[in-house]
């Protein structure tokens, strides 16, 4: 059977409003290393199928990386001034979900 267990909690506190924007970068990153592992084990192994969809998830990964560094920038410019956070918000609820394609 199936057993579910507790996630642990996360081993950073909150901080300031900067904090999750840094750690969410941060986590972008260390996805970035593991698809990049994933990578040079395929090239390792010659696996040139593996690589061509690898591709897809390391061109996506790097816009998730410039989206995170891209809002720290965003936040840093205006994030104290309401009228900056409201355009920031409305800018944000606006994006929309667009399923991947793996076709190359």
């Amino acid at each position: 059977g199936v057993n579910f267990e507790a996630i642990a909690k996360p081993e950073w506190e909150r901080g300031d409003h900067m904090t999750p924007l840094k750690k969410a970068l941060e986590h972008e990153k260390f996805v970035t290393a593991s698809i990049d592992a994933i990578y040079a084990a395929a090239y390792e192994a010659r696996d040139f199928r593996a690589m061509q969809m690898l591709d897809w998830f390391i061109k996506e990964q790097g816009e998730e990386e410039k989206n995170a560094a891209d809002l720290i920038t965003k936040m840093e410019l205006f994030g104290g001034d309401s009228k900056g956070l409201y355009m920031l918000n409305s800018e944000l609820k606006a994006r929309v979900y667009t399923a991947p394609s793996l076709v190359l």
